[in-house]
C-alpha cells in the first residue's frame, strides 16, 4: 500500500497502483470485523467509510440505547430504593447529564476502535463509496481496487409509505437518541425489540408510553411465551400498548401529535416515534449495475455470504439475516477466512443468541414451539418460574426460563424473560449450539445463589429430577 497519513488515530490512505486482497466498502460491525481477521491473516485490506467507523451500533444502536437503558435502571432503582430498605429520592432526569454520560461511553469505544484499525495496519479511507465494477470502488475521483470486494454499508430506521419522518414530532431511533428532554408522552409504532426498548427507557425516565403494534403480540419474532410474560411485566409497569392494531395516520397539534388507529381510537402524544424496523442501505451504490443481485434492497447471498459475482461478497444488514451486530462480526469473520483459503462453515441463525434489553429483559436461542413443532413435530417443554430461584427473589424480578426439546432429544430453543437474563443466554447458546441433552446440563452444578442456577433448575426439571419445583 502507498503512504499514509493518519486522522484521529486511524490511518487514511492513499489509493494503491495495486489492488489490495480486500476492498470493503462499510465500516460497521460487519465491515470492520471482515477488516480486522483478513488483516490477521496477512491480506492487504481497504476500509471505506463514510461517517465513522463502529456503524449503527456504535454510534446510533447497540451501544448509546444501552447506555439509556442502563440510566433508566439507575433511575428505577432511585425510585424503588426503599423496598429494598434503602431510602432514596429520584429529583428527576438530568437528560444532559444521561447524554453526557452516553456519549462518553461511545466516545471511549470509539477511540479504541479507532486504534485497532491502525495496529491492524488497516488502509481506512474516509468518504462516501460507489462500486463501480466487480473489483473496485470509488471515493470521490480515486478509485480503490480489490482481489476482492466486501459491500457492509448497513440499514437505515424505515419508515410507513406516507408517513413523514420530521425530526421534531414524528422521529427515528436516531433522533430519539439526540434528545435533550424526557417527553411527557410518546407513542411508538412498533413493538419490536426498538420500540420496547425505548418504551422501557422512557417509562423509566416518567413519561407515558403507548406502544401500537400490528401483530398479535410484542416482540413477536419471539416464542409467544416470552411475548406473553413481558405483556403482562408491561402492563405491571403501566406501558400501554395496542395489539393487532394498524397505524392510520398522525396529525400535528399545537402540544404534540394525535395518532390515529385504524381501529378507531385516537391517542394524544408530544412524540411519535417510528419503530417499524430497518431497511438496506444499498440504492444508488451501484450494485445492481454490477450484476450484484437485490431482494427488496437487500443484497442476495449464498450460506457464505457471497454474491453470484465471485469478487463480491456482502454481509450484515445489508443481506437478510438477523439484524444484529453479533451477526454482522460472525459474518464478517466467515468472509475474511474463506477469502483466506481456510475451512468454513455456514452460520446457524437459530443458532444466534437474540435479546430485547428492556426491564423485564427477553431472551433466546434456538427455536420457538412453533418452529419447533413444524421441524421436529413432537416435542417436550418446560417452564421455569424465576420466582423458585433465589436470586431473582433478590432482585424483585419475574419472569421465566423455557426449554424446548425434540421428543427424547437435544435442547432445541431456550426462551427467558427476567431482570438481566441476557447475561445468561452465553450458557444457552452453547446448550443449543452442543445439541445438549437435557441430562447432560442437569449434571452440571451451577454456583447458587445465581440467575444462572434457573438454567440447571429447568434443565433438572425437564431431565425428570426437579429440585425446587414441583415434579
Amino acid at each position: 500500500m502507498t503512504p499514509s497519513t493518519t486522522v484521529e488515530d486511524a490511518t487514511v490512505s492513499e489509493p494503491s497502483t495495486s489492488p489490495a486482497d480486500l476492498v470493503i466498502l462499510g465500516g460497521g460491525s460487519g465491515g470492520y470485523a471482515a477488516a480486522f481477521r483478513a488483516a490477521e491473516l496477512g491480506m492487504s485490506v481497504v476500509l471505506i467509510e463514510k461517517d465513522k467507523v463502529g456503524g449503527t451500533c456504535l454510534h446510533r444502536g447497540c451501544i448509546p440505547t444501552k447506555a439509556l437503558l442502563h440510566a433508566a435502571e439507575v433511575a428505577d432503582s432511585a425510585r424503588d430504593g426503599e423496598q429494598f430498605g434503602v431510602k432514596t429520592t429520584l429529583a428527576g432526569i438530568d437528560m444532559a447529564g444521561v447524554n453526557s454520560y452516553k456519549d462518553g461511553v461511545t466516545a471511549r469505544l470509539y477511540k479504541g476502535l479507532q486504534g485497532l484499525v491502525k495496529a491492524r495496519k488497516v488502509s481506512y479511507v474516509e468518504g462516501e463509496g460507489r462500486l463501480v465494477s466487480p473489483t473496485a470502488v470509488q471515493v470521490g475521483d480515486q478509485t480503490y481496487e480489490g482481489r476482492h470486494v466486501l459491500l457492509a454499508t448497513g440499514s437505515y430506521a424505515r419508515s410507513l409509505p406516507g408517513l413523514e419522518i420530521d425530526g421534531q414530532r414524528v422521529i427515528t431511533s436516531d433522533h430519539a437518541l439526540r434528545l435533550e428532554h424526557v417527553p411527557a408522552s410518546v407513542v411508538i409504532l412498533g413493538g419490536g425489540v426498538i420500540g420496547c426498548e425505548f418504551a422501557s427507557v422512557w417509562k423509566s425516565f416518567g413519561a407515558d408510553v403507548t406502544i401500537v403494534e400490528a401483530l398479535p403480540h410484542l416482540v413477536p419474532l419471539e416464542d409467544e411465551s416470552s411475548s406473553k410474560l413481558l405483556e403482562r411485566a408491561f402492563r405491571k409497569r403501566k406501558i400501554a400498548f395496542e395489539l393487532s392494531t394498524r397505524f392510520a395516520g398522525v396529525e400535528s397539534t399545537d402540544n404534540g401529535v394525535t395518532v390515529s388507529l385504524e381501529n378507531g381510537k385516537t391517542i394524544e402524544a408530544e412524540l411519535l416515534l417510528v419503530a417499524v424496523g430497518r431497511g438496506p442501505v444499498s440504492e444508488g451504490l451501484g450494485y445492481e449495475e454490477n450484476g450484484v443481485p437485490t431482494d427488496r434492497g437487500f443484497v442476495v447471498v449464498d450460506e457464505l455470504c457471497q454474491t453470484s459475482v465471485p469478487t463480491i461478497s456482502a454481509v450484515g444488514d445489508l443481506i437478510p439475516t438477523l439484524q444484529l451486530a453479533h451477526v454482522g462480526f460472525g459474518e464478517g469473520i466467515l468472509v475474511a477466512e474463506r477469502l483466506a483459503g481456510l475451512p468454513v462453515v455456514p452460520i446457524d441463525y437459530a443458532g444466534v443468541p437474540r435479546i430485547t434489553y428492556s426491564e423485564p429483559e427477553v431472551a433466546s436461542v434456538g427455536l420457538t414451539e412453533a418452529q419447533a413443532k413444524e421441524k421436529y413435530g413432537e416435542i417436550e417443554d418446560l417452564t421455569y418460574d424465576l420466582g423458585g430461584n433465589g436470586k431473582s427473589q433478590i432482585l424483585k424480578t419475574q419472569g421465566a426460563v423455557r426449554l424446548i426439546r425434540a421428543k427424547d432429544g437435544p435442547v432445541v430453543g431456550v426462551h427467558m424473560v427476567g431482570s438481566r437474563v441476557g447475561e445468561l443466554i452465553a450458557e444457552a447458546m452453547l446448550i443449543y449450539n452442543w445439541e445438549a441433552l437435557p441430562d447432560e446440563v442437569a449434571s452440571l452444578i451451577h454456583p447458587h445463589p445465581t440467575q444462572s442456577e434457573a438454567l440447571g433448575e429447568a434443565h433438572l426439571a425437564l431431565a425428570g429430577k426437579p429440585l425446587h419445583v414441583h415434579g
